[in-house]
């Protein structure tokens, strides 16, 4: 079979593999759709996320799915968790002290034509749903975390900073959970416009620098009631800060390129903001099966460029541009 190592920054090589064999307790996947995540990214940018640094040539690839060895079309959790711990007893598995994930440290992920998973997680996608949204699953099923984690009530008002594929599921979430409001910015127009398709009331094209200001006038100084940081920048970070009502909630999903978030506390301590940080996501998948095939959340067109294996190289180094939006590559 095919699989695609990264050997360090910038290096993706293409290896000829043996078809792995499933130990016990595990199922053999012919792997059909891989997202290429933003800490896909950092991964192939910089040869490390946070303290996380490779080890080994790693197959990257969270976002994934499949089909079984039985024929079934599934969509694939990228947590393997052990079921038993403090955090997964207490329905926190997401937080599992023996927990793996594909494309991380030592853990192959689906850049290859054949992987082992346990069986325990996967989850059959419904015939109306094609392998590219069983992929996209899994970034919408952070977003699902990230607004559960907010609380958002129906009559809020919010904002997503950033507008990558994360923060366009946010904010599609965030509108389905009751927000009346929705203010989005992103560095870049394409984003914006879909932001604007997919429900925000208001966009705003960041410069690092001015857009706090003009979020707060947008709200008439008032902020919002909930933000959602998914740029991963300092000036992001800052903005959600600033433009978070007194009282309110920040939701920081971005990953930082610098293993540092840093805002100005004063702020944040005047304010007695709720700040929290998203740690991928806690059993999701059945809600975001539901949402999208009963057409509740669009997933389809945020899969804005599609890539064989093959031109795996070209497909990062097109997400590295932050051309598009979603970039999946099928095997």
């Amino acid at each position: 079979m095919k699989a695609l190592r990264l050997h360090g920054a910038g290096d993706l090589r293409l290896h000829d593999e043996p078809i792995p064999t499933p130990k016990d307790g595990e199922g053999l996947l012919k792997v059909t759709a891989v997202g290429v995540c933003g800490s896909d990214l950092h991964w192939f940018s910089e040869g490390n996320i946070g303290a996380d640094s490779l080890k080994q040539p790693l197959v990257l690839g969270h976002e994934f799915a499949g089909v079984t060895s039985d024929g079934q079309r599934v969509a694939v959790d990228p947590s393997l968790t052990c079921g038993q711990c403090e955090f997964c007893l207490e329905g926190n598995p997401n937080f599992c002290t023996e927990l793996l994930f594909a494309g991380h440290s030592i853990t192959d992920g689906a850049l290859r034509e054949w992987m082992t998973w346990r069986p325990a997680f996967f989850h059959p996608l419904p015939e109306a749903l094609s392998d590219a949204d069983g992929a996209m699953l899994e970034p919408l099923g952070v977003a699902i975390h990230a607004v559960n984690l907010a609380h958002l009530k129906p009559g809020m008002s919010a904002a997503v900073l950033g507008c990558g594929p994360i923060g366009l599921l946010t904010l599609q979430v965030a509108r389905l959970s009751g927000a009346t409001r929705i203010l989005a910015t992103d560095l870049l127009a394409h984003r914006l416009d879909a932001a604007q398709d997919m429900g925000a009331t208001q966009t705003f094209l960041a410069d690092g620098h001015s857009e706090n200001e003009t979020l707060k006038a947008a709200t008439r100084g008032r902020g919002v009631d909930v933000v959602f940081e998914a740029a991963g920048t300092a000036e992001s970070v800052e903005s959600a800060i600033g433009i978070a009502k007194p009282g309110g909630v920040v939701v920081l999903a971005g990953i930082p390129t610098q293993d540092e978030t840093r805002f100005t506390a004063s702020i944040a301590r005047r304010k007695g903001l709720t700040i929290k940080i998203v740690r991928r996501m806690k059993n999701t998948y059945p809600t975001a099966i539901h949402l999208v095939e009963r057409g509740l959340v669009d997933v389809r067109s945020l899969a804005t460029h599609h890539f064989p294996l093959e031109r795996a190289v070209e497909a990062f180094a097109m997400a590295q541009r932050r051309e598009g939006l979603k970039i999946v590559i099928e095997l």
